[in-house]
């Protein structure tokens, strides 16, 4: 699955609209609680991963798919028309990204902080409170976390606030001092 932290033009566009949408209604909240949903079920399910990035399904079948889906989790009516509309524009295989573009904006606009963090391993709740007091420490502000699992980077931890990257990963470590004996 393509990393979902970069929004691409397309998703990106149509996140703006949703976001727009949405807050004219009033219904941020809600429909961001929709997409968190689906963003779930993506993550989990392969199967829709596949459906939704094949280009074997038309964007009827990918419509009707989206649809059932929405109506299985009690979406809202915004979310659902989105869905069918990305589907029936053919480009269901966006909505990785509309996701991540909604959520960015929705943090934006709530004025919170959105950090991305990168582990080899899935982090412990012990873990997960450590970084998250680290980041309220550094930020000044409570973060909005999401952690994702890489087992490339082997060990240490990636995180991204906005355009800042801290990397402190064996990988990069790793790399660094591969460099550093091709010099030597």
């Amino acid at each position: 699955m393509a990393d979902d932290s970069k929004v691409s033009n397309v998703g990106g566009r149509y996140a703006q609209a949703l976001f727009d949408l949405a807050n004219e209604q009033k219904q941020v909240a809600a429909v961001g609680s929709d997409l968190k949903s689906l963003k779930a079920a993506i993550a989990d399910s392969r199967d829709l991963r596949v459906l939704l990035g094949s280009p074997k399904f038309s964007a009827e079948e990918k419509g009707a798919a989206l649809t059932a889906i929405a109506k299985k989790a009690k979406l809202s009516a915004t979310t659902t028309k989105f869905l069918g509309l990305l589907a029936a524009n053919g480009r269901a295989s966006e909505l990785a990204g509309a996701i991540a573009g909604f959520e960015a904006l929705a943090a934006k606009a709530r004025g919170a902080v959105s950090a991305q963090v990168t582990t080899a391993v899935p982090l412990s709740a012990a873990q997960a409170k450590g970084v998250a007091a680290a980041l309220r420490q550094a930020l000044g502000k409570d973060p909005e976390i999401s952690t994702r699992v890489d087992p490339a980077i082997l060990g240490g931890i990636k995180v991204q606030v906005g355009s800042r990257l801290f990397d402190a990963s064996l990988k990069s470590k790793l790399d660094s001092l591969k460099f550093a004996l091709k010099r030597a």
